[in-house]
Order: C-alpha cells, then sequence, then structure tokens
C-alpha cells in the first residue's frame, strides 16, 4: 500500500526519461539494476550531452577566440553559445556577465579573491548561514583571515529553516556580504532568498547565492532575484564535470579586478604591463573547457525541454513520498522538515553509522551518500557525525524509492542481528 502523497502527473514521464540516460539501465552488482540516488552530488548525463561533447571532439575541436580558420570559429560560435544559453536559461542580465569556471567552488573562490579582497577590511562582517555547504565557508574564512574582516552567521532551528528574526541583529551595515544557499544540500531546505536579498540590500550589503542545488531543479531568475552573484556547476544539472557558472550583476562586473592572469584575459601586454579583456574574457584566463560549455549548453536545452516547473513540482511530489514512507521505518529519523523544500532527504537510522548503512544499500544496487556531506558545522549543530542523503531527480520514480525503503530496512535488520 502506497502512502499518500500528491499527484505525480506533472507533465513529465520519469520512466521515458531514463531511456535517455543509458547508465541508469546498467546493474551494479550482478543482478542488482542501479537505483542512483545521489543526485545532490552529481547527475547522470543524457545521451545528447555525450554525443554533444564527443561530436565536438570529433568534428570541431579548436581552440576559441584566438584562431580565424573555420573550425576554430565553429568551436567559438558553439562556446559563446553556450554562454548565450545559460544566460537565457538563468535571466541574467547580460552574457557579459555569465563567466565559466570549473564550478560552483570555483566561481565562490573567484568572487572571494577579485571582489571581495580589495573591499573587505578589518571591521566588515561577512554574513553566512549555519547550513553552508564548505564551498560557501571554507574561501569566506580564508578572505577574513586575510583581510581582518569577520564572519557572522544565521541560526538554522530544529526544522532546518533559518531562524529569520535574527537578521534584524545580524544585517547591519558593517556586512559586506551576504552568502548563502539558495537550497540546502543537507536539509533539502528551499530559503526565501528574494527576501533574505531585498534585506541585504538594504543595509548596502552584496549577495552571493549558491543556486548549486536550486538551478538543476527549479526556475531560478536572476533579475527578478536582483542578487550581485550567483554560481551553480553544471555536472549536478546532467552537464559534464569541470564546468560551472558566476553570473555577475553588470555594475558588480566593474568593481572586479582580475583574478587570475595569463592568456586570453588581457588585452594588451608589454613586457612591463598589461591591460585587460572587457568581461567575461576578463576572468577566463587561458584555455577553457569548450567541450565542457557545448555539454553544459546541451544539457540546458534538455532540461528546457522538460521545463523547470514540471521537475521541480514533481520532485516536491516525490520528496513527500519519500519521507511518508521512510517514516514507517522504525528507529530512523528525518532530518530537515521545512515547508519550503527540494528533493532532498536526509535521514539517520539508530544503532548504524551512516558510511555502514550506505555500504549495505550499495549491495543492493542503492546508491545513496553517507557522510558530512560536506557540511561539518550542520552536522555538529545536529548532533550527529554524519548522515545519511538520498537525493533524486526527474528521473528517479516512486519505484526508486520503495527500492531505497525495502533496502533500508534490510540493513536495519542487518544491524539489529549484530548488535544483538
Amino acid at each position: 500500500m502506497r502512502a499518500s502523497v500528491p499527484s505525480f502527473d506533472f507533465g513529465l514521464d520519469p520512466v521515458a526519461l531514463r531511456r535517455d540516460f543509458p547508465i541508469l539501465a546498467r546493474e551494479v552488482h550482478p543482478g542488482r539494476p542501479l537505483v542512483y540516488l545521489d543526485n545532490a552530488s552529481t547527475t547522470q548525463k543524457p545521451l545528447v550531452v555525450i554525443e554533444a561533447m564527443a561530436e565536438h571532439y570529433r568534428e570541431t575541436n579548436a581552440n576559441v577566440h584566438r584562431a580565424v580558420y573555420r573550425l576554430a570559429e565553429i568551436a567559438t560560435d558553439a562556446y559563446e553559445g553556450a554562454r548565450r544559453a545559460v544566460a537565457r536559461f538563468i535571466h541574467a542580465p547580460n552574457e557579459h556577465g555569465v563567466i565559466f569556471t570549473s564550478g560552483a567552488t570555483a566561481s565562490i573562490n573567484l568572487v572571494a579573491h577579485a571582489w571581495g579582497q580589495p573591499r573587505c577590511k578589518a571591521g566588515d562582517v561577512i554574513l553566512l548561514t549555519e547550513m553552508e555547504h564548505h564551498s560557501n565557508l571554507v574561501p569566506w574564512q580564508m578572505l577574513a583571515a586575510r583581510t581582518g574582516a569577520t564572519l557572522a552567521f544565521v541560526p538554522v532551528n530544529d526544522i532546518g529553516e533559518l531562524e529569520l528574526e535574527s537578521l534584524d541583529r545580524l544585517l547591519t551595515p558593517r556586512v559586506r556580504l551576504f552568502a548563502f544557499t539558495h537550497v540546502s544540500n543537507v536539509l533539502g531546505t528551499v530559503n526565501p532568498v528574494r527576501d533574505l536579498i531585498t534585506r541585504a540590500h538594504a543595509v548596502g550589503a552584496a549577495v552571493l547565492l549558491d543556486a548549486a542545488q536550486s538551478v538543476p531543479h527549479m526556475p531560478v531568475d536572476c533579475r527578478a532575484l536582483d542578487c550581485d552573484f550567483l554560481v551553480f556547476s553544471g555536472h549536478k544539472m546532467c552537464g559534464p564535470t569541470g564546468i560551472g557558472v558566476l553570473a555577475v550583476k553588470p555594475e558588480r562586473l566593474e568593481e572586479m579586478d582580475p583574478f587570475l592572469g595569463g592568456g586570453e584575459m588581457i588585452s594588451r601586454v608589454t613586457l612591463e604591463q598589461a591591460t585587460w579583456a572587457e568581461p567575461p574574457h576578463k576572468f577566463e584566463a587561458g584555455t577553457p573547457h569548450v567541450a565542457g560549455a557545448v555539454g553544459l549548453g546541451a544539457a540546458v536545452a534538455y532540461l528546457e525541454g522538460i521545463g523547470l516547473e514540471a521537475i521541480h513540482a514533481y520532485e516536491r511530489a516525490l520528496a513527500a513520498y519519500v519521507m511518508a514512507r521512510l517514516e514507517t521505518v522504525p528507529g530512523l529519523r528525518i532530518h530537515g522538515r521545512a515547508t519550503a523544500r527540494s528533493g532532498v532527504v536526509s535521514f539517520s537510522l539508530e544503532g548504524a553509522h551512516p558510511h555502514d548503512i550506505a555500504q549495505l544499500l550499495d549491495q543492493d544496487g542503492v546508491a545513496i551518500r553517507g557522510g558530512h556531506l560536506c557540511a561539518q558545522p550542520l552536522m555538529r549543530k545536529r548532533g550527529v557525525p554524519a548522515l545519511n542523503r538520498a537525493s533524486f531527480y526527474f528521473y528517479n520514480t516512486r519505484d526508486d524509492v520503495d527500492a531505497l525503503v525495502r533496502s533500508v530496512l534490510r540493513a536495519q535488520e542487518f544491524f539489529a542481528r549484530a548488535n544483538g
């Protein structure tokens, strides 16, 4: 008997979409088909993305921007076409503010060095939250150590929501930057980003939005949100690894110094000095990941074909089904019960370490995450060393959820016998 959840009619067919992903058809152990539930870490790649990158390498591989021969022109058109596609996808103010990086982590570090380093000083505050991924925590710790700025944190309550009442105390004119996640990779919480951005701007603070867990799953509109910086990774949205995006508001672009020096990011070079190219090339030193950009552009087109509204609605319903089913498991505790949430469900099982649970589930072909989830401060806040996380995408089904629950129950029986 299935638990009561919202309707699953959202204009997408996950069973049909699964056929676009070759890896989902494989067995990971003999007789154990892959049940892939680690999408918050990285998503699988549809055939159109794989083929777009392979075709680039087969037919059009050349360096971009630097040559006038036909192959280089085709490669440059594809690279810049991917930039235009990304700008359209996230409703960036213009394509010149869409900078390709190696991923969200590199994008955050770019902002810390190119914008934060010359502007933060002793007495300034960098405001974060207690639910941040290490990638949106460690670069600011390093910046604070270099500049004398201090860090402050918005607390997280027991159900996994930000304590918004603390903002009256924390958001002061001393705050130079407010950097926070759109969606928690641990708790699944979808934060009220428009309100947070408006309140930060009211005290003169810039805002960096970590959208690594939102851009792949729901519509994100940079212009409507009015964030100063937005970051995300290609590999979490059906694209390849090694490519990511930093989207910057035009006025902030003018405030940013170059981060890396070398080819492509220059306008004129003498033996003694150099002048810089216009953005975005000012921040893309060296030969870029052209095939990665091509793959990301293909991923954007693929997701647009499905529809982000449909993806978000489907994942919310699937997460509700997951939580309803997991609540039937004795001794299991779900971490994160925010009203606004994504398709991320983290849990702990009494008497078992998350690493052991993940290994036992793998024997059934069920791939989930077990560990601190790159959020050690949040683990300490919740009083656990680690958690298990099942994270879902549009190609997951209720059958995947049922396989997860069956495997958790088997793991529970194993630990019960082992513990006597």
